[in-house]
């Protein structure tokens, strides 16, 4: 199991570089970078397993779109504006968010309840194996707060990129 309290320190203690690799990330081609992300992605992940982890589970909620919202509410049994009244609140920038963490569908071995019709957001995260990474360098920084296999990636791409 990782440790959490661990990750969250150090996270903490090297956010404000990560902030200035951020800025220095930006000079760089955007398909460079992208290739770069891409294969840290790959080795982090054959390394790190999320359900030694689930913080992002524990700690953050995924934005839930319509389609989302359509397709579990139907896994439930519920009405869209049911599934909306029981798990789900408007953020101050109008997006579907989780009334509360954990999120209710973490089981306690750290598995997903609705796994195979999870979010998209859930899906796609941590967002470390896409195109145009130059797009997503702020919400990227945000979740090396957040997960210990991007805080990893950025820390690797510092290596090259610091100077």
């Amino acid at each position: 199991m990782l440790d959490l309290e661990a990750f969250k320190v150090e996270s903490l203690s090297d956010f404000s570089a990560n902030k200035k690799l951020k800025i220095r990330l930006r000079k760089v081609k955007s398909k460079a970078l992208d290739t770069k992300f891409q294969q840290l992605h790959e080795e982090v992940f054959s390394e790190i397993d999320c359900l030694d982890c689930a913080n992002c589970c524990k700690t953050t909620s995924p934005i839930f779109i319509k389609t989302d919202i359509d397709r579990l509410a139907r896994v439930f049994r519920m009405k869209s504006t049911e599934f909306i009244d029981e798990y789900l609140h408007q953020d101050d920038e109008g997006d579907y968010v989780l009334n509360s963490a954990p999120c209710p569908f973490l089981n306690e071995d750290n598995t997903c309840l609705v796994y195979e019709n999870r979010p998209k957001a859930c899906r796609e995260y941590p967002h470390t194996n896409r195109k145009n990474m130059l797009g997503i360098l702020n919400l990227t920084l945000k979740n090396t707060l957040v997960c210990p296999a991007v805080l990893k990636i950025f820390q690797q791409i510092g290596q090259d990129y610091r100077k």
